[in-house]
């Protein structure tokens, strides 16, 4: 069988009025999800000469990535047709019960027999690393993501104040958008130049840890932007993290607001451990690069996607269709069981 096309798919109502002409551009879409995963992996995969395209409408025939919140704007794609096979970026949100294949950002989630793939994030595009020039300053803690995805105990006067009184200064860069909005984003999320550490913690609440299940769907692109940059980071507990930590310099783990202050006090005063953790993850950042995510989309595609496209292809219609309503009923279970665990454990805390 000859190679099918390969289509990215953003429907017509999230279609930007201007595209970037390259990954590496610090466009204020690549803050989105739905962008960050359709668009740049689109140009990634384009430049390293695979003949791709960026469509606006969904083909019936191919392998066509789209993003889970393109199913929103395109019933069209419920459909189960014998020679198109949907690879959906899942992303934050749960898997959609039309696409034969998810791409997940958490490593904890992949499970290939059942075609769920785990793909590094891309990291931040255009990122400026820190300064060589601030040699062993300490002075500048960071934030980079959104309002949701810092706990309330990181946002208020009590945590400037105990930074204030260790001689540390708090610069962080919040965005509050929704999932389809780009255009008022504040872009500095890729400027580490004065920054010297960075903190990101979602939550310090052990019910939140639980119900997420320490953070199933959320990737580890801030300890990838990390390494990076240049600079140690101070974490929350999520599995994400954990997947890729092989060392204590890959990044400290916080469970509390006292911890996340005890953290900064010993970066501060052990600047050899600063200096460790700083090598350790430009060497980890090897891993994590943009051209090495290339590669390993490359691999995927070739060894995985192309053959399971063959497969999809070769079975009868009947066979496609009662598979697609067997995992229309499996996740459907899956999300009325998570319901339910979540309505319980409510319960019982009271």
């Amino acid at each position: 069988m000859s190679h099918p096309d390969l289509y990215f798919y953003l429907p017509q109502a999230l279609w930007p009025e201007t595209l970037p002409d390259d990954a590496t551009t610090n466009w204020s879409g690549f803050g989105l999800g739905v962008y960050a995963w359709t668009i740049q992996t689109y140009l990634r995969v384009r430049e390293a000469g695979v003949t791709c395209a960026l469509v606006d409408h969904l083909p019936d025939e191919g392998i066509i990535f789209l993003h889970r919140n393109a199913f929103r704007s395109h019933r069209h794609g419920q459909a189960v047709l014998p020679r198109r096979l949907l690879v959906c970026f899942q992303g934050d949100l749960p898997p959609h019960p039309a696409a034969q294949a998810h791409i997940v950002q958490n490593p904890v989630q992949a499970n290939r027999p059942s075609g769920a793939y785990f793909m590094p994030h891309w990291p931040q595009p255009g990122l400026q690393p820190r300064e060589i020039d601030r040699g062993d300053r300490f002075d500048t803690i960071a934030f980079f993501g959104h309002a949701a995805n810092l706990a309330p105990e990181l946002t208020g006067a009590d945590w400037v104040d105990a930074l204030r009184r260790l001689g540390l200064r708090w610069q962080p860069v919040v965005n509050t958008n929704r999932w389809n909005e780009h255009q008022a984003l504040d872009t500095r999320w890729n400027d580490y130049r004065h920054v010297d550490a960075v903190v990101a913690v979602r939550s310090f609440d052990s019910r939140v840890l639980r119900q997420t299940h320490t953070y199933l769907h959320k990737p580890a692109t801030k300890l990838y932007n990390a390494w990076l940059a240049g600079v140690p980071a101070v974490l929350g507990q999520e599995c994400g993290y954990r997947a890729e930590r092989q060392s204590d310099l890959d990044y400290i783990e916080a469970t509390t607001f006292s911890e996340v202050v005890q953290a900064l006090v010993r970066l501060k005063e052990d600047r050899t451990q600063r200096q460790a953790m700083i090598q350790n993850g430009a060497a980890r950042s090897q891993a994590i690069t943009p051209e090495s995510i290339t590669q390993q989309w490359l691999h995927l595609i070739q060894h995985t996607l192309l053959p399971a496209y063959d497969v999809w292809c070769r079975r009868p219609p009947w066979q496609q269709q009662l598979m697609m309503q067997h995992q229309r009923f499996h996740y459907g279970s899956q999300r009325l069981q998570q319901r339910w665990q979540d309505w319980y454990y409510s319960r019982s805390q009271g």
